[in-house]
């Protein structure tokens, strides 16, 4: 069997608390079926841009609570600007701001406070659409 590369997910908040709870509740193998996961931490809007048109990341989660760019708006951005943009899941105040998420374009929604089984329910199968089938 061949090594997979690792898949690489962006996780985006102005919180650094955010971000470990997202990195902490999928860990380095959400799932059994799939590679290991790197994730890239980015605290600031350039930087998401920079590192999604660098063609590298197979999934971003961003955090629509963060400031001053939310994920919601970065994620439309994203979708707008990226062809072919990898899926992304956004971190929403409350489930009844999925909406906003259907706008921004994203994949996926999941309400803070992060709970991992969903958080982990809600991306495998956005990370496991993203390994080559021969792997």
């Amino acid at each position: 069997m061949t090594a997979t590369k690792p898949l690489k997910v962006l996780v985006y908040s102005d919180d650094i608390d955010t971000r470990q709870q997202v990195i902490l509740a999928l860990g380095r193998r959400p799932h059994p079926d799939l590679p290991e996961v790197e994730y890239v931490e980015v605290a600031t809007e350039p930087v998401v841009i920079q590192n999604m048109d660098a063609g590298h990341i197979d999934l971003a989660i961003l955090d629509g609570e963060a400031v001053p760019a939310g994920g919601l708006g970065i994620a439309k951005q994203l979708k707008d600007e990226i062809y072919r943009c990898p899926p992304i899941v956004v971190l929403t105040g409350r489930p009844q701001d999925a909406w906003l998420a259907t706008w921004s374009r994203a994949e996926a929604a999941v309400s803070h406070p992060i709970d991992p089984l969903v958080l982990a329910e809600t991306v495998v199968p956005l990370l496991r659409a993203r390994v080559p089938a021969n792997a």
